[in-house]
């Protein structure tokens, strides 16, 4: 009998061991589960839409006239950027007319591409513009 008493002592022990390893591994398991659903609670009030890719016709560098070059330079641009730095020279100095906004006095540089035009709305100074660029 002593054998029996041995081989059940041996069971007894290994269980609890195992009882012990499982209520170890339970606890971490909660908190992993506390964040990640912390995680995913901001990620539902956050959606963004996917950026709209630009045209590659409109990135595509474009050489300026050297009448357009001397405004905004004469390596090659994409159309939005030659756009960008001509209004930058526009406000820069002062060309935007005080009381209709929309209207471009232009001055000795600017007249040259406006084809001698001292004043153009700035809708037909994009069509101007675009015969300057190749």
């Amino acid at each position: 009998m002593a054998t029996a008493k041995k081989k059940s002592a041996a069971k007894k022990a290994p269980a609890k061991k195992v009882v012990k390893k499982a209520a170890a591994k339970k606890a971490p398991a909660k908190k992993v589960v506390k964040k990640v659903a912390a995680k995913k609670a901001p990620a539902k009030k956050a959606v963004k839409k996917a950026k709209r890719k630009p045209s590659a016709a409109l990135m595509k560098p474009m050489t300026p006239s050297p009448m357009l070059a001397e405004i905004v330079g004469a390596k090659p641009q994409p159309r939005g950027q030659i756009t960008k730095n001509l209004w930058a020279y526009i406000k820069k100095n002062g060309l935007q007319d005080k009381v209709n906004k929309r209207q471009i006095n232009a001055d000795e540089k600017l007249k040259k591409i406006f084809g001698g035009k001292s004043s153009v709305s700035m809708f037909e100074m994009t069509a101007l513009v675009s015969k300057h660029i190749s």
